[in-house]
């Protein structure tokens, strides 16, 4: 009861419900398995430029902060919170300013058509892939933004460098585009594959060995569903006499 009634720890918890909720919004964001790794630097660097507007919000209008302004009541008292930003601001920075897929990169993985500045692109990709030629890069982006098959193509970011995009017209391209969207942006398709792994082989499953493991591990995470009714109709049915 002494705790609710102290302003300043009441404050400091409103604060903190604000900034909780902002970074459960990005963790939602950063979830599921069909996210690439672009998507997800994407989600990660809007956030960093949130937390400088969060920072001088605090300073002003507290309009990111609904809780704490309805426990201060308009009284802007951010002095107490704009360290705890700061020191939040350099950690994420810590995280993932040293991740090396440049902007250029990731706008040529999400929408290749909008790379406007060719000779930037190709640098790029170069100190990541140094297989990558340079000249070639440039040769097969401008084709491909040429391409007006591609650019009309309605589909997500995978079908398109899988299916639209061929070995055989770019192969820079499609070798490059490969490498980056089979990166693990997060843990979650190793986490999730180890929670099924846990109920698969349970106390009550103790002679399961680790070939059939594997083969029900494989089962229970596949995203294939069977066609159970052509394979019903494959089958014919025996009646006995």
């Amino acid at each position: 009861m002494e705790f609710m009634q102290n302003e300043e720890k009441m404050e400091a918890v409103a604060f903190l419900a604000d900034i909780t909720s902002h970074l459960n919004d990005l963790n939602l964001k950063l979830q599921g398995k069909n996210n690439t790794v672009c998507e997800l630097m994407s989600a990660v660097r809007a956030f960093q430029r949130k937390l400088e507007v969060f920072k001088s919000d605090l300073q002003e209008g507290l309009l990111h902060f609904p809780t704490l302004l309805e426990q201060t009541k308009g009284e802007n008292r951010p002095q107490n919170h704009v360290a705890f930003l700061e020191k939040l601001i350099e950690n994420f920075k810590i995280r993932f300013d040293d991740f090396r897929l440049g902007k250029q990169v990731l706008l040529f993985i999400e929408n290749p058509f909008l790379v406007r500045n060719v000779r930037e692109f190709s640098a790029e990709a170069q100190q990541i892939f140094p297989w990558a030629s340079a000249a070639s890069l440039q040769s097969e982006l401008i084709d491909l933004q040429e391409n007006l098959a591609l650019k009309e193509a309605d589909c997500d970011t995978p079908n398109f460098w899988t299916k639209m995009v061929t070995a055989a017209n770019f192969p820079l391209l499609h070798k490059m585009a490969l490498h980056i969207l089979t990166m693990f942006g997060s843990t979650y398709r190793c986490e999730s594959a180890f929670s099924t792994m846990n109920m698969v082989k349970n106390k009550y499953r103790s002679r399961l060995t680790n070939e059939h493991l594997h083969q029900c591990v494989r089962l229970a995470i596949t995203p294939f569903v069977p066609k159970f009714k052509v394979l019903a109709t494959d089958q014919r049915c025996h009646f006995s006499h």
